[in-house]
């Protein structure tokens, strides 16, 4: 099946979802419907309770279960594994089964969000706007908003020539990035969301502006890099991942020596609580 995958945002929730380009449908991850439904933001409690009720709805002898279907998505760990997908006529029914005060919003979320993404895919313009707008309502200054996009460019055309360059999608993707990522900054991905105080969240959405700049500058470093040497293949790739890496990180240390201050730090934008820490 040709497909795209994609994040889309209910509130403060984030649901994962891919698009059969053969059927031109959007499949949505049940355990995300099912986390905002039950308002759970803990992955692990909403995957539990849709164990719970995919057993109880098979027995009652609901097609709901049925007519969902296993497909690859990228999971909390940033890997593509298998995972509980529906289309927007099984969720509607599916929302019936769920007592819950967000049943009638996320039934005209689900129908809005369809039709968005189909006018985003004839114009992906709309995509950007559509983001613009989501930072701005929570309070993301213009500054950081054009850091964060300035840096998804930067990482879109990486990851373009990583796919052109015999680099797989999901696993690879995420070796490549946590290289790139722990030369620069001297923290994986990992231990840098661990410090931000981070679960679910995406790093890059809790990134400070410094932040951002030299997770670009690495980014972009590598691709130059990789573009001049012709680096084809997940190995080949490695070295300038580690390469653009530490040119960043080169620079993060003469700004840090100049200023006295860590670039690398537990900042983050959480809606209920703002962490201090810094890295020593």
């Amino acid at each position: 099946m040709k497909n795209k995958t994609s994040l889309s945002i209910f509130e403060n929730f984030k649901v994962r979802r891919i698009y059969d380009e053969k059927k031109e449908i959007w499949y949505f991850s049940v355990v995300d419907i099912v986390a905002i439904l039950t308002e759970q933001f803990d992955y692990q409690t909403a995957r539990k309770y849709w164990n719970k009720l995919s057993e109880r709805l098979k027995q009652e002898g609901s097609e709901v279960v049925t007519n969902c279907h296993r497909l690859k998505i990228v999971a909390q760990d940033s890997k593509m594994r298998e995972t509980d997908v529906a289309d927007v006529e099984t969720l509607l029914r599916l929302i019936q089964s769920i007592p819950s005060k967000k049943a009638e919003p996320i039934k005209l979320w689900l129908a809005k969000v369809g039709y968005e993404r189909m006018q985003e895919m004839i114009d992906p313009e709309k995509a950007l706007n559509r983001s613009r707008e989501y930072w701005q309502k929570q309070g993301r200054s213009t500054k950081w908003i054009q850091q964060r996009m300035m840096r998804q460019e930067t990482r879109n055309k990486l990851t373009d020539y990583w796919s052109d360059h015999g680099v797989k999608k999901g696993d690879e993707f995420a070796i490549l990035t946590n290289i790139i990522h722990q030369e620069w900054s001297e923290l994986s991905v990992k231990d840098h969301k661990n410090l931000k105080g981070l679960k679910t969240q995406n790093l890059r959405d809790h990134m400070t502006e410094a932040e951002l700049i030299f997770t670009a500058l690495a980014e972009l470093s590598t691709r130059q890099i990789a573009d001049h040497t012709k680096a084809e293949g997940l190995e080949q790739n490695k070295v300038p991942a580690k390469k653009g890496g530490k040119i960043a990180k080169d620079a993060r240390r003469a700004l840090e020596q100049k200023t006295g201050k860590s670039i690398v730090t537990g900042e983050n934008f959480l809606a209920n609580k703002k962490t201090k820490k810094t890295l020593s």
